[in-house]
């Protein structure tokens, strides 16, 4: 069974995470195909917006014990086996940085549990959306572990330091209720089936706008996370002016005069390095 599935409507995309006997956790299937997925979404141009939610009870688990069952990185006996894992783990990493790297928002629409990589996966999410009951927790340090995949990262970045500090120390679990509070998630819901259609509206609502203007936005509020005023103002001039489109601004006030929707052209399609375009 796959790990995920997907779907389109229009500009829109939705990833399901589609193993809800596992409480969705994420499995080796999960680890080879989700980069290569977003990629291919991202390829099209076509793709404005892209929700990721669960099926089943819980959002996601965390990683699927499969994964490292007779996994030789698991071995750390000697420098070559350190050195394996550490090549493992910034290429699980760089699996969940994909969801920054693609050129359309990605909203995350949890329920039910999301702890360990689930929590990870969200961290990189532009915008959380969580139903009544969902929680958030760093699992891994009540299995002896530290979370390497970007919690201890990007949560810093979104929550107090405080409370970052209190999850990955106590591997306590965050509700949805103070989730929403402390900045985590941008509203909370009252079940799964709402909270996927708000989901779902917030998409066609960014699906709506203009695709380089939402586009060059994700990149500069990321660029803008991690470098100072000054250095993320040079970049967004340089990128404004890189991707300034008169057209775009006039059939967005053409819209806003007329009230009616506006019609942007779709993002250039690219082909990565040794691969056919189609």
């Amino acid at each position: 069974m796959p790990a995920f599935e997907i779907t389109r409507d229009g500009a829109v995309a939705h990833l399901r995470l589609s193993r809800p006997e596992a409480s969705n956790a994420l499995d080796l299937s999960f680890w080879r195909d989700f980069g290569p997925a977003l990629r291919a979404l991202d390829a099209t141009g076509e793709v404005r917006a892209l929700v990721i939610s669960g099926e089943g009870r819980n959002f996601c688990a965390g990683m699927d014990i499969s994964v490292f069952s007779g996994a030789a990185i698991l071995k750390t006996d000697t420098a070559a086996e350190r050195q394996a894992l550490h090549q493992a783990a910034r290429e699980l990493q760089d699996t969940l940085t994909m969801i920054e790297r693609v050129r359309f928002p990605v909203i995350a629409a949890v329920h039910g549990a999301c702890v360990g990589a689930g929590l990870d996966l969200v961290a990189a999410c532009d915008l959380r959306l969580a139903a009544t009951g969902a929680y958030f927790r760093i699992e891994e340090i009540n299995i002896g572990m530290m979370a390497d995949l970007g919690s201890l990262q990007r949560l810093p970045r979104i929550l107090p330091e405080a409370v970052v500090r209190e999850l990955a120390y106590l591997g306590t679990s965050l509700n949805a209720e103070r989730a929403e509070r402390l900045g985590l998630v941008n509203a909370v819901l009252p079940d799964p089936e709402t909270l996927l259609a708000a989901a779902l509206e917030m998409a066609q609502a960014i699906a709506a706008k203009a695709p380089l203007a939402i586009s060059g936005s994700k990149a500069a509020v990321t660029y803008a996370r991690d470098h100072t005023v000054a250095e993320g103002l040079e970049w967004v001039a340089v990128m404004q002016g890189s991707i300034w489109n008169t057209a775009d601004i006039l059939a967005a006030i053409q819209s806003r005069m007329t009230r009616t929707p506006a019609e942007f052209a779709p993002l250039a399609p690219h082909a990565g390095f040794g691969q056919a375009a189609d």
